[in-house]
């Protein structure tokens, strides 16, 4: 009999790459539907509006627009539609529109 138990292999273990978690896409980041957004190990990042969450916890757009991190102590991953987006591009054109003509006078 054996006085000494066997122990495993470790030859091939070390120098293994990492598996390229994270955030891809960042706040006002346009996105298309379908792109990953955050790849993540459990759910770190929670899921907000026009997101989906994948079996492996990954979190897509699943439609066009502008990336939007909200919260305080849990982080929603929100995507704004082209049509929100727009409207809100608009409300800021005329801000800066009015501020020039306040300028001027």
């Amino acid at each position: 009999m054996a006085h000494k138990t066997s122990t495993g292999s470790t030859n091939n273990l070390h120098d293994s790459p990492g598996q390229r978690r994270g955030v891809k896409r960042f706040g006002g980041e346009w996105v298309n539907p379908g792109s990953i957004i955050v790849r993540q190990c459990g759910t770190k990042f929670a899921v907000g509006k026009n997101v989906g969450l994948g079996r492996d916890y990954t979190i897509y757009a699943t439609v066009a627009g502008h990336v939007q991190f909200t919260g305080k102590k849990k982080k929603y991953v929100n995507v704004l539609p082209a049509q929100q987006d727009d409207t809100l591009q608009g409300t800021a054109q005329q801000s800066t529109a009015q501020q020039s003509t306040a300028q001027e006078a």
